[in-house]
C-alpha cells in the first residue's frame, strides 16, 4: 500500500508511539490508507510489548473510497481496528463523531495531515487538541509547504505554520509547546509541527 511520508518521520512516529504510549491514533487526512495501516501495525507491536492497551486508528478524509478498497484488499478484517470516517476536518461536529469511536480512557496521538492550508490546520488544532493527554503529542504534518527551500512546486498550498503559530498563541494552545528536538533525524516534512501537551500548565 502506498504511503506518502518521509522514512525519517516514520521513525519519529515509532519513537512517539513507544514513549507516549497511545492506544489510538487519530489521523486527519488518510489519502491512500497506507499510513492508517502502518500506524495500526505499529500500535499492535507496541501492545505486544505492553506499551499500550490497544491498537486502534481513526482515519478521517473527505473521500475514503480508495483507502477502503486498498485496506480491504490487504486486510479484510481491518474494520475491527481501523475506523474510516468520511468528513471535512472543518466540520464542527466532527470531533464529537470521533470521540464516540475512542474507547473510554484511551490515550491518543493526533496526526493532522489534511489539506495543508490555514483553515484546515487551525480547525484540526481547535477541534482535536482535546484528545491529547498530558505529555502526549499532536503532530501537524507538512509545515514544509511554508518553507521556501522545501517547496517542490509553486502550486503547493500554504498556511500550516501560520496556523500553528496563531493557535499556540491562543489560550488553548498555551497548553502545548513546540518540540524541535523531536525532529530526530535532521530531516522532516513537519518542521515546527511536533507539539507536546505540557505535563504541567505554564506558570
Amino acid at each position: 500500500m502506498r504511503i506518502s511520508k518521509f522514512p525519517e518521520d516514520l521513525r519519529v512516529y515509532e519513537h512517539l508511539i513507544w514513549t507516549c504510549r497511545p492506544d489510538v491514533v487519530i489521523e486527519l487526512g488518510s489519502q491512500f490508507g497506507g499510513s492508517a495501516l502502518w500506524f495500526r501495525d505499529r500500535l499492535r507491536t507496541a501492545a505486544a510489548y505492553g506499551r499500550t492497551r490497544g491498537a486502534r486508528v481513526i482515519a478521517v478524509d473527505l473521500d475514503m473510497s480508495e483507502a477502503r478498497a486498498a485496506l480491504a484488499a490487504v486486510d479484510p478484517a481491518h474494520e475491527d481496528t481501523i475506523a474510516l470516517v468520511e468528513a471535512d476536518v472543518r466540520d464542527p461536529a466532527l470531533p464529537r463523531r470521533v470521540e464516540a469511536l475512542v474507547p473510554d480512557g484511551a490515550r491518543c496521538l493526533v496526526v493532522e495531515d489534511s489539506a495543508h492550508v490555514y483553515e484546515t490546520t487551525i480547525a484540526a488544532l481547535r477541534g482535536f487538541a482535546r484528545f491529547v493527554p498530558a505529555g502526549g503529542v499532536f503532530v501537524v504534518e507538512d509545515g514544509c509547504v511554508d518553507v521556501e527551500a522545501m517547496r517542490l512546486t509553486p502550486d503547493w498550498p500554504r498556511g500550516v505554520l501560520p496556523a500553528v503559530a496563531d493557535w499556540l498563541a491562543s489560550e488553548e494552545g498555551a497548553a502545548f509547546e513546540r518540540r524541535r528536538d523531536l525532529e530526530l533525524y535532521g530531516l522532516s516534512c513537519h518542521p515546527d509541527g511536533f507539539l507536546r501537551r505540557r505535563a504541567q500548565p505554564r506558570s
